[in-house]
C-alpha cells in the first residue's frame, strides 16, 4: 500500500514537472487520453510541438513536418534499439541497415503484391461467410462479426495455419499486441511472455516442417526465400512470423473498427461513398488519417539532433504521434472534417521511409472488401450505441462496435 502510494506520488511530481515545464502536459495513464487523445495533441501541437515526457524519459513529436522528418531519417533516429518487450531478439520493425536492407528484400520475395492481389476474390468470399453468419440478426457487433475474424482468417490462410488453430491465433495476437505500449502491467507482461512462448513454440515445429514438406503458402515461400544466395535463418522466419501476426491482425481489425465508425458518425461520407464506389480508396486514406489505428512509434537518437529549437542528446527517445501528424492543420486543412474526397497530402499511418509498413497493401485489401462488403449488404447501417476504445495510447481501436442494419 505504501509503495503504490509513493509510486503515484512520483507520477504526480513528474506529471506536475511536465507541466510547470511547458504548460502542458501528456499523461500516459489517463483514460481520457486513451479514450480520446486528440484534444491532447491539439494542445500538445499549439503550445509545445517537441514536448519532453518526464515519465518515459523521451520527447513526444506532435507536427507532421517534425515526425515526417524522423520516420524519413534512419540513419540520425534509430529503430535497432527499440525491441518487444519479451525477447531480445529483433525483427524487421526493429532493425537498421544494412540488417534491415537484407531482411526486408529477402521477406518482399515472398511477401510480393501479386500474391496479395491473388488474396482479393478469397478476401470478398470470406467477408460473404461473415456477414452471412449474422444474417437475420438486426443487431450484431460489427468488431466481433467482421473486424476480429476477417484479419485473422486471411493471415492464416496465407500462412498456412489450419482453421481449428485461429482462435490459438487470435488470444497470441492480442496479448502479443500489449507488448508495443510504452506502460505494462506485471500481469500483461506476463501474458505477453506466455503468448510468445507459445508462439515460439508453434512456429518453431511448422518452420522445420515446410523445410522438409514445402507447402503453397507464405511460411514456405519464406523458409525458401533467397537473394544472391542470402536467406532467412530460422529465427528471422519465426520472428518474421510472429510481426505478421500481430501487425497484419491488431492494426487491420483496428483499421476496420475506426473507419466504419466515422462513417457512421458522418452519414453524408456513407451516402457519397455509397453513391460513388470509386471513392473507396480515398475513402480508406482518410479513414487512416482521421484516427489512425497505430497512434505512436518510436526511434532512438543516434547523434545530438535539433528538432523545433530544441536540442535532444543521443540516446533519448522520440516519440512519433501520427495520430497527431494526422491532423496537423497546417498540412491538412480543416482536420476535424471528415472527407472521403480528401486529397492533397498522404496521412502516415502507415508510417514513412524504410520502415513504410510492408503489409500495407494487404491491409488495405482487406479493409475494401469490408466496407464493400457491408455497405453492399445493407442498405441502411446504425450505430446501437457509443462504442469504448480499448486501454492503450499506441494502437487505437474500440472494443465493440454494436449496429442495427436492415437487409
Amino acid at each position: 500500500m505504501i509503495k503504490s502510494s509513493l509510486k503515484q506520488l512520483v507520477i504526480w511530481l513528474l506529471l506536475l514537472w511536465e507541466r510547470l515545464e511547458s504548460g502542458v502536459v501528456y499523461n500516459l495513464a489517463s483514460q481520457r487520453t486513451r479514450s480520446y487523445p486528440y484534444d491532447v495533441y491539439d494542445n500538445l501541437r499549439e503550445r509545445d510541438p517537441v514536448h519532453r515526457l518526464r515519465l518515459l524519459k523521451a520527447h513526444l513529436l506532435t507536427s507532421y513536418e517534425d515526425v515526417d522528418r524522423v520516420l524519413r531519417d534512419h540513419r540520425r533516429f534509430s529503430n535497432s534499439r527499440r525491441g518487444f518487450a519479451f525477447t531480445e531478439l529483433r525483427t524487421l520493425l526493429h532493425s537498421d541497415p544494412p540488417s534491415h536492407t537484407r531482411l526486408r528484400g529477402l521477406i518482399l520475395k515472398a511477401f510480393t503484391s501479386r500474391a496479395v492481389n491473388k488474396l482479393e476474390p478469397r478476401t470478398r468470399e470470406i467477408m460473404d461467410e461473415l456477414l452471412d453468419a449474422v444474417e437475420g440478426s438486426g443487431r450484431f457487433d460489427l468488431m466481433r462479426a467482421v473486424a476480429f475474424p476477417l484479419p485473422i482468417i486471411v493471415i492464416s490462410e496465407l500462412l498456412g495455419i489450419p482453421s481449428e488453430d485461429r482462435k490459438k491465433f487470435e488470444d497470441w495476437s492480442n496479448r502479443l499486441a500489449k507488448s508495443v505500449e510504452p506502460v505494462l502491467s506485471d500481469e500483461e507482461i506476463s501474458g505477453i511472455r506466455s503468448a510468445w512462448d507459445s508462439v515460439y513454440e508453434y512456429f518453431d515445429a511448422v518452420i522445420d516442417e515446410r523445410r522438409t514438406d514445402p507447402k503453397d503458402d507464405l511460411i514456405s515461400s519464406l523458409v525458401f526465400a533467397r537473394d544472391e544466395g542470402n536467406k532467412l535463418t530460422h529465427e528471422e522466419v519465426l520472428l518474421t512470423l510472429l510481426l505478421l501476426l500481430v501487425a497484419g491482425n491488431e492494426t487491420t481489425r483496428n483499421l476496420i473498427g475506426n473507419g466504419m465508425l466515422a462513417l457512421l458518425d458522418h452519414p453524408d461520407q456513407m451516402k457519397a461513398l455509397r453513391d460513388d464506389p470509386e471513392l473507396m480508396g480515398s475513402a480508406i486514406a482518410e479513414m487512416l488519417r482521421f484516427d489512425s489505428p497505430v497512434q505512436l512509434d518510436g526511434r532512438f537518437v543516434e547523434e545530438d539532433v535539433v528538432i523545433g529549437g530544441k536540442t535532444i542528446k543521443a540516446g533519448m527517445q522520440v516519440l512519433c504521434s501520427l495520430g497527431a501528424a494526422n491532423r496537423d492543420p497546417k498540412v491538412f486543412s480543416d482536420p476535424e472534417c471528415f472527407d472521403i474526397s480528401r486529397s492533397g497530402a498522404t496521412n502516415l499511418a502507415f508510417g514513412r521511409g524504410i520502415h513504410y509498413c510492408i503489409g500495407a497493401s494487404l491491409a488495405v485489401l482487406e479493409a475494401k472488401s469490408a466496407f464493400s462488403g457491408v455497405l453492399n449488404r445493407y442498405p441502411s447501417i446504425r450505430l446501437v450505441e457509443r462504442p469504448e476504445y480499448q486501454d492503450q495510447l499506441v494502437l487505437r481501436g474500440v472494443k465493440e462496435l454494436w449496429v442495427e442494419v436492415t437487409r
